[in-house]
């Protein structure tokens, strides 16, 4: 490699120059930095198509080449004497120099910063740049990142009853633009991925959700979300929580959309306060069926129930509201063969042959148990 004609500025020495522990560290150290190590040091000189790093004892460090070019808009700005970090490329260099890049210096440091603040949940406010139909698209640090719509807090949540994916893309655009407070959860530097929620909440919005609800207690409130996963509940306070799919209701529910509508007024029971989430329940307030269910089933018992649901392990019988139980696929030898046999929504003779009111399990056999 050509000498190139250097800054004429005379270089500080390297005891004039304030270093940083990993500098001071490097100053007594002999051994060459290993490939990917940040290293850091006073600038030499800078050419017309590299820069000279002063290393220490380890030798002196080079940004040429590709690695200029990536660089130039920061090197540029760079004066003799000016500390910089970088990353070690390459160590077999043939002029004894060792490698190093700029760029990716800035991304290990970027990516190092994303660590710490998943760890701090450090609170971000950026601006949403796009959206598509799975949440928004995100920018920190020159790296693009993902905000899923589940995600997101319940006032930014895509509220459509029909759960239609491009309506919902038409509320996430809506977002585009604006600026949300949120934090990353996860970040992958090989994939080049950062995923963020908008979910966590500051320590004083946790106190007085908690301060003011207390597990067990009875609420009034207003729907104010239908989603595949539950039900938004928004309570007398502006508080939201949500009931689960699961705590709709005893019996089987698939689609909270088809029982209730966006307004309707509902009593609800907190079942957990955790991280400033309410948990609420509709089916807690209801009488549990398996309660007196021994008093009306027994293993052996002769029934009538009808096929509510299909499944990899057989078909969901329901006998009433709430008691419901499965029969193998096994009894039929295959799911096809099942599906032959039963159809949903039809009634059908079955014998019990297993019944525990206290675990609500039941499981049944179709017809006579052989």
């Amino acid at each position: 490699m050509k000498k190139e004609t250097e800054k004429t500025t005379v270089a500080p020495t390297v005891e004039e120059i304030p270093l940083s522990f990993m500098g001071t560290l490097m100053l007594e150290s002999k051994t060459p930095p290993e490939i990917d190590a940040l290293v850091e040091g006073p600038v030499l000189s800078v050419a017309k198509s590299c820069v000279y790093i002063d290393l220490g004892p380890v030798g002196t460090g080079i940004i040429y080449g590709r690695e200029f070019i990536n660089a130039r808009d920061v090197i540029k700005k760079l004066n003799i004497g000016d500390l910089i970090t970088a990353k070690v490329v390459d160590i077999n260099n043939p002029e004894g120099y060792i490698e190093l890049s700029l760029k990716e210096a800035r991304q290990a440091i970027i990516w190092t910063e994303a660590e710490e603040a998943i760890k701090s949940k450090k609170a971000l406010e950026l601006m949403v740049k796009d959206a598509n139909k799975g949440g928004l698209i995100v920018e920190w640090q020159g790296i693009q990142g993902f905000l899923p719509a589940s995600q997101l807090k319940s006032e930014h949540y895509p509220r459509i009853d029909d759960g239609d994916k491009d309506k919902i893309l038409v509320e996430l655009k809506k977002l585009v633009g604006k600026r949300i407070a949120m934090t990353i959860i996860s970040a992958s530097p090989k994939e080049g991925k950062l995923i963020f929620s908008e979910k966590e909440q500051g320590v004083k919005e946790k106190r007085e959700i908690s301060g003011k609800y207390s597990q067990g207690d009875e609420l009034e409130g207003t729907i104010s979300g239908l989603v595949d996963f539950g039900v938004f509940i928004k309570l007398a306070d502006g508080t939201e929580g949500l009931v689960h799919i699961s705590e709709i209701g005893w019996g089987l529910v698939e689609d909270p959309r088809k029982l209730f509508k966006l307004g309707e007024k509902v009593r609800v029971k907190v079942i957990e306060i955790k991280d400033g989430k309410i948990s609420l329940s509709l089916k807690a307030l209801k009488e549990n069926p398996w309660k007196d269910a021994e008093k009306r089933y027994k293993k052996g018992d002769k029934v009538t129930g009808v096929v509510i649901k299909f499944n990899h392990y057989g078909a969901l019988v329901s006998l009433e509201e709430g008691i419901a139980g499965l029969v193998h696929v096994s009894e039929f030898g295959s799911e096809e063969k099942l599906r032959k046999a039963l159809d949903l929504g039809k009634t059908y003779s079955f014998t019990i042959t297993l019944f525990d009111a206290k675990d609500q399990k039941m499981t049944l056999a179709y017809g006579e148990v052989k």
